[in-house]
């Protein structure tokens, strides 16, 4: 082998143990990122939640509210801001507790995911404050292993919503439940980060 051939191959060996060495820093990179987020997370469903801004009270007793209680504290996830899923998802293992009454939650246990599901129409007072109606469903996620996960999700007019209020992955959200006449409200809150703790949205 000449010295240009000798040259070329150890170029060629450079080359490829870069490109190996790249490839498997950018892999482990994009691991490092997926931990990072199902740590933050973890730790914002874990921490103690702040409670319902003054001015989600003052609108929700404005509105003849009352029995005001946290569904949900949340890192929202792509699917949840993908215009082409049009859902929030509401994980059973991260309610903090129960919001819907025995009849509701048999109501909502009525439908399965071979027809149409059972929906219930609640009023929902948005980061903005704007009032909408949105829909309310269960959900059975079947898994690859064969089993299946539950959760309810708000839907019809989540797109809207996410849109108006400029949701974003992986900003965090609250979603909490209220009654009017004993019927089921839901008020969304954004939460921002702060270096010594969180603070809503003004």
């Amino acid at each position: 082998m000449d010295v240009v051939e000798g040259e070329m191959k150890i170029e060629k060996e450079y080359d490829q143990g870069f490109r190996v060495e790249h490839e498997g820093d950018e892999s482990s990179k994009i691991k490092q990122k997926k931990q990072k987020k199902a740590t933050r997370c973890d730790q914002q469903y874990q921490t103690p939640p702040p409670d319902l801004p003054i001015k989600f009270r003052k609108r929700i007793r404005a509105l003849g509210g009352s029995d005001i209680a946290l569904v949900i504290q949340k890192c929202l996830f792509k699917t949840d801001v993908s215009s082409g899923h049009n859902r929030l998802s509401i994980p059973f293992n991260q309610i903090r507790q129960t919001f819907l009454t025995p009849q509701e939650a048999e109501f909502l246990n009525s439908g399965d995911n071979e027809k149409k599901c059972s929906e219930m129409e609640v009023m929902l007072i948005e980061p903005s404050l704007r009032r909408d109606t949105i829909s309310l469903r269960k959900w059975e996620m079947k898994k690859a292993s064969g089993s299946s996960t539950s959760m309810y999700v708000l839907v019809g007019k989540w797109n809207s919503v996410a849109w108006r209020n400029a949701l974003r992955e992986d900003e965090t959200v609250q979603l909490w439940s209220f009654r009017i006449n004993s019927k089921l409200c839901l008020a969304l809150v954004k939460r921002r980060a702060k270096s010594n703790g969180y603070f809503f949205e003004s």
